[in-house]
């Protein structure tokens, strides 16, 4: 599935099924009972996406103090509890992963040498690890050292990647540089989890030192070495002279500054304060791209945004779901007649200006496991809407707080929804709370709904399971039902892409008849850099790449 153009024709998706049985995948989610519209795709289709400003031949400089505009403040520093995307910016330069995705969407080794070997009952996993590698402590990595970054996956308990693991019933080194994972029943995601947070392979002397506070100080294998961190300030990483191929690492430090506001991050970019900035606003994009001195990469999507509804999180995931009073609780019906109530594709174009899209599950219609039911959405239907709630017996207008994060784009988006929905009966009441804490009150379960969104995964089980399985790391809304716990075990087991597609179709309709998420756009990541520096790269899971990137001579 080429990354680097959303839009790929069927051949494209097809190529992207090559990939070995455990690394294949990408999510599906949405649809119900009710009347369904097919999203209008056509706008995505026609954008080229622009991954990468590649060095070429321009010159390199070495050296150099890189700064990069963040827009939200990363969780903590820690690959098995994180959960935020700016957390995966900071953690790219410094904590390599077993595998990694290319422009393409293939995924490629990393500290692993080669994809795993599966055995022919798909029981046993095995795959080999780099043995030129140390730490930012000069501890060495092995097969040992893996096994211990993903027993803390397995066992901790406030882990985000348990269940990313799947049922695994042991982890052994074979012997210093190869690993083998068993499984009670076979589980396709493994390889495009190790791609992720799970595969970030940390120093068992720091976890054996720091235990829980290993987050503060992170040490792993990495171009550059984590230094210090100012809250709500900034993040600094420096060279790591003992990387195993420091060549390619040409900043003396990085930089991440936090500016949470779209505009200042823009005018920052444009005075040469910052050399890189994410996020950029859809408003400020055009002028950023009329600028002579600057690059605007634009990728699609693999993720969503949306509005998750607290059904049983009453006491923090991870805890026994328990059912929460009220209609929107409790009641199916007004959950879908909230969703009924928004015209996802009137609000991109208005708010976004068209640059992003309407989305009504958490997969991207370009990937190889869409299907009619992923790209399908709730008709736009109000006035039905309102009659749904009557026939429930609510009093409209039903009134709903959400909670959402304080930065002027999403907050637009928000007032923009809130005035749409009113004419379904609800009346929205807008929070505004700030990135980090909004990750904390989804976790601990203390909201009515909220309006987040994941950057995406290229399996399927990694965009749906932890939020929908019952009991799972990011099932912040509480849902639970054993149907959909069944289908998504079973998809995981199979290695058959049109049978796992076919189970993930089946998840789809269920959940939008449930609606514990209400999906609502996909965006476009849009980063911002200054022409004098090249080798940076955003790919289609949102995380800005800035490794490889350097400083460059002016043509």
């Amino acid at each position: 599935m080429p990354l680097t153009s959303l839009s790929s024709r069927s051949a494209a998706r097809r190529r992207a099924l090559t990939l070995p049985a455990a690394a294949l995948g990408i999510v599906l989610v949405a649809t119900g009972c009710q009347q369904v519209q097919t999203a209008d795709t056509a706008a995505t289709s026609s954008r080229e996406d622009i991954s990468t400003a590649p060095i070429g031949d321009a010159t390199i400089v070495e050296g150099g103090d890189l700064v990069m505009a963040l827009s939200a403040e990363p969780d903590r520093l820690d690959p098995t509890t994180s959960s935020s995307l700016y957390t995966r910016y900071v953690m790219e330069t410094m904590c390599q992963k077993l595998y990694d995705i290319d422009a393409e969407g293939a995924i490629v080794p990393m500290l692993a040498t080669e994809l795993p070997d599966v055995s022919d009952d798909g029981l046993t996993v095995t795959f080999p690890v780099r043995t030129d590698a140390v730490f930012a402590d000069g501890t060495p990595l092995d097969a040992e050292a893996v096994v211990g970054t993903l027993q803390r996956g397995l066992d901790k308990d406030d882990s985000s990647r348990r269940s990313e693991l799947g049922p695994i019933t042991g982890i052994s080194a074979v012997d210093d540089a190869t690993v083998e994972v068993t499984y009670s029943e076979p589980f396709a995601p493994l390889t495009a989890a190790l791609a992720d947070r799970a595969g970030m392979v940390m120093s068992p002397t720091a976890l054996a030192s720091a235990g829980d506070a290993f987050g503060d100080a992170p040490v792993c294998v990495g171009p550059y070495k984590f230094v210090e961190r100012v809250p709500q300030t900034s993040i600094t990483v420096e060279r790591d002279p003992l990387y195993y191929d420091a060549e390619s690492a040409h900043f003396d430090t990085i930089r991440y500054r936090i500016i949470t506001d779209a505009s200042i991050r823009a005018a920052n970019l444009q005075s040469g304060d910052v050399q890189v900035a994410d996020s950029m606003s859809t408003q400020d994009v055009g002028t950023l791209k009329e600028d002579d001195s600057l690059t605007v990469l634009e990728v699609g999507s693999l993720g969503y945004q949306g509005l998750t509804v607290n059904i049983g999180n009453q006491d923090g995931i991870g805890t026994e779901p328990v059912q929460l009073d009220g209609p929107l609780a409790s009641n199916a019906a007004v959950r879908q007649a909230l969703s009924m109530s928004i015209d996802r594709e009137a609000l991109v174009k208005t708010v976004f200006g068209g640059l992003y899209d309407p989305a009504c599950s958490p997969i991207s219609p370009s990937s190889p496991f869409a299907t009619d039911a992923s790209d399908a959405c709730p008709d736009y239907d109000p006035e039905a809407a309102v009659q749904m709630l009557e026939d429930e017996g609510v009093e409209t207008p039903l009134a709903i707080d959400m909670q959402v994060s304080n930065n002027p784009d999403t907050v637009r988006f928000a007032q923009a929804l809130q005035a749409q929905v009113a004419e379904g009966g609800f009346e929205l009441t807008i929070t505004p709370v700030e990135y980090s804490t909004l990750l904390d009150v989804q976790t601990e379960g203390d909201f009515e709904a909220l309006q987040l969104g994941w950057s995406g995964r290229i399996d399927p089980n990694g965009n749906m399971f932890n939020f929908l399985s019952t009991g799972a790391g990011n099932n912040y809304s509480g849902y639970s039902d054993d149907e959909v716990d069944e289908l998504l075990s079973d998809a995981a087991s199979t290695t058959d892409v049109d049978e796992r597609a076919e189970l993930y179709g089946q998840v789809v309709e269920k959940v939008q008849e449930d609606s514990p998420i209400i999906w609502l756009y996909r965006v476009r990541s849009l980063t911002a850099l200054s022409n004098d520096i090249a080798g940076v790269s955003t790919f289609a899971d949102g995380v800005v790449r800035l490794s490889t990137a350097a400083f460059v001579e002016a043509d």
